[in-house]
């Protein structure tokens, strides 16, 4: 529950409804904002399903039976 209480209390300071406010609760990136960002990475990468899911949008013939490197490969 920390990590919840920080993210309030970092969206708080941002729209201005706290006492006070650290420089990086003000300047940096909003949490749902840099959440966004870091959805699409990691150490693996996007998901497989994710990649099927660009596949499918591009339209990628015999993407139900590629794997995930296949998939990858086909979407550079």
């Amino acid at each position: 529950m920390k990590i919840a209480a920080r993210t309030v209390s970092k969206e708080r300071a941002r729209a201005g409804e706290s006492r006070t406010a650290s420089r990086t609760s003000v300047e940096g990136i909003s949490s749902s904002r840099r959440g966004g960002l870091r959805s699409h990475s990691g150490a693996g990468g996007r998901t497989r399903d994710q990649l099927y899911a660009e596949a499918r949008r591009r339209d990628i013939k015999g993407r139900s039976e590629m794997d995930k490197a296949q998939l990858e490969q086909a979407l550079q």
